[in-house]
């Protein structure tokens, strides 16, 4: 069988794709942490804090700590389209359950990897 140059690039693009598409048993995939750097390099964007839990809604310095945060969080988000996709960007998670993810990628591997190889045996 003979690749042509154009199909190894393919295949070299696409394997670098799955590796980096390809969902840990825990976290973020390599790709989906790249997307959350790229969009706050600095970490200066706020995040928005979880709920307080159980007792700590009484204290009213947490309270005050959290609510400054959500205000920042909503100040940014209101100020204009481009920052409020980099907000979500910024926390985003794989798109799929992992194993969902990994049957797709390995879907995608498959079907780029044949169609290669059936344009290589047509030329």
């Amino acid at each position: 069988m003979k690749t042509s140059r154009l199909g190894a690039w393919v295949l070299f693009a696409t394997a670098l794709l799955l590796v980096a598409a390809w969902p840990p048993d825990e976290g973020r995939s390599l790709l989906v942490k790249g997307v959350n750097w790229v969009v706050d390099p600095a970490d200066v964007l706020p995040v928005l804090p979880p709920q307080l839990g159980f007792g700590l809604s009484d204290d009213p310095q947490a309270v005050e700590v959290r609510d400054e945060l959500v205000r920042r969080y909503d100040q940014a988000y209101r100020s204009d389209s481009l920052t409020r996709q980099r907000l979500l960007l910024k926390v985003a998670e794989d798109p799929f359950d992992r194993t969902t993810e990994r049957q797709l990628l390995l879907v995608l591997g498959v079907v780029v990897a044949f169609v290669v190889w059936r344009r290589g045996a047509r030329g």
